[in-house]
């Protein structure tokens, strides 16, 4: 892997990228500390030192943020708003045949697609911003703060700034994009995973700081590397079901007669069900602090069961969710039919299987027992650590939790297979051996 790294620097355009991509990286990172105008910083500060205790809901959303959320600087809001609005184009393709249509022309319908989910994301940004900012103003992040966030509260103060988080995040997706185009990984990627591992260095202080620190911080470590095994074991494994291409006379040429295969991964949803999951978990606890000092017995019922992280109806329902999303999200992304008619138009079959409406029968049979181990790997991987940081008595949403290690490890993978892609074509042995 050193060998790697040194041929990766040793080429020029490669190592331009790498630097690109830390430059941005930067930018993004000083964006995080900059707060919005309108905002006292110091009080920030003070209510942040204040307080025992942050709203769960918050407590993720800032994760995300990496830490810019409670900070109300102008990157509060993160990614989040764009890969929102990314899933639910993705979703509309279910509904709409038009961004159906788009989505099979190739480049041009993908850039339309791309553009619309551009528009939604500034739609996003601007009515989170507003909520987030209302709930500053409510005391709603840090309860019982005597000092305000938020001083001056008047509508060009509030207007200025949601105007300045929503240009925050078309910002942030502006540089996503740069770094997709000419830089090294996926930039929107990236960007959350440059957001959850700056927040690790304050997580293992709480670990070693708390009761039982080096014991606490032993079982985590352990934990953590049974969790990142099995994940790059899984993230790797795919079936692969072999595909044969009949001969074909064009002319005087003989077309066809290669052997190839489908690869489909274990995991075809990636990191897409467990965040749909923590953002319906997010309603009830959301529901319940507007509910006011005087809750009803359903509220209080609600607080207690549902959103509280560690009871047990609330991990059932996190698992639950979680295999549900992961075949509903596979099912939108993988299409059988649309991949035997493929196959059937070019002279493809699978050996043994009748092309057509058979071949998609089949190809439905595996996807559906594949998706089936692929969730609960999800559900197990996003559980295990929460339950053991509850039962050592942590805060089950630190960064060192099951759906960031899949974060965190999921785009590593990928942005090494994309140096090691660019090293082989100038025959690099890359990192993998």
């Amino acid at each position: 892997m050193l060998s790697g790294f040194m041929s990766a620097f040793r080429t020029p355009d490669l190592r331009k990228k790498i630097f690109y991509t830390l430059g941005i990286i930067a930018i993004y990172r000083l964006g995080v500390a900059i707060p919005t105008p309108g905002v006292d910083y110091g009080n920030i500060q003070f209510c942040a030192a204040q307080a025992t205790d942050v709203n769960t809901a918050f407590q993720v959303l800032n994760l995300f943020s990496g830490g810019a959320l409670l900070q109300l600087s102008i990157f509060a809001l993160g990614i989040m708003p764009y890969i929102t609005a990314s899933i639910i184009v993705q979703l509309l393709r279910v509904l709409i045949p038009r961004f159906e249509t788009l989505h099979k022309e190739g480049a041009d319908g993908q850039a339309k697609l791309t553009q619309y989910t551009r528009y939604i994301t500034v739609g996003f940004a601007a009515l989170q911003s507003a909520s987030f900012i209302t709930l500053a103003r409510n005391d709603v992040f840090f309860q019982n703060c005597p000092v305000p966030i938020i001083p001056d509260q008047s509508w060009h103060i509030i207007t200025m700034m949601v105007l300045t988080m929503t240009a925050g995040t078309v910002l942030i997706m502006w540089l996503g994009e740069r770094i997709t185009e000419r830089g090294v990984g996926n930039g929107m990627s990236l960007m959350i995973f440059t957001s959850i591992a700056a927040s690790f260095p304050a997580a293992a202080v709480t670990i070693a700081t708390s009761s039982n620190g080096v014991q606490n911080s032993i079982i985590v470590a352990v934990v953590i590397l049974i969790v990142i095994a099995a994940v790059v074991y899984i993230e790797q494994s795919q079936r692969r079901i072999p595909v044969q291409y009949a001969k074909r006379m064009v002319g005087r040429k003989t077309l066809g007669g290669s052997s190839t295969y489908i690869p489909i991964k274990i995991n075809m949803a990636g990191i897409i069900p467990v965040i749909f999951a923590s953002s319906l978990l997010m309603l009830p606890t959301i529901i319940t602090q507007f509910a006011g000092d005087d809750p009803n017995e359903f509220i209080q019922w609600l607080e207690f069961n549902v959103a509280r992280p560690g009871s047990a109806l609330n991990i059932v329902l996190y698992a639950l969710l979680i295999i549900f999303f992961a075949y509903f999200y596979t099912a939108i992304t993988f299409n059988p039919d649309d991949v035997a008619d493929n196959m059937k138009k070019y002279g493809g079959f699978v050996p043994g299987i009748r092309p057509g409406a058979p071949t998609a029968d089949f190809l439905n049979y595996v996807l559906s027992r594949i998706t089936a181990a692929g969730s609960l790997y999800l559900a197990i991987v996003a559980l295990v650590p929460t339950i053991v940081f509850i039962a050592l008595g942590l805060n089950p949403n630190i960064p060192f939790g099951g759906a960031s290690i899949l974060i965190l490890v999921g785009v590593g993978l990928d942005t090494v297979k994309r140096i090691q892609s660019q090293l082989e074509q100038r025959h690099y042995e890359g990192f993998l051996k």
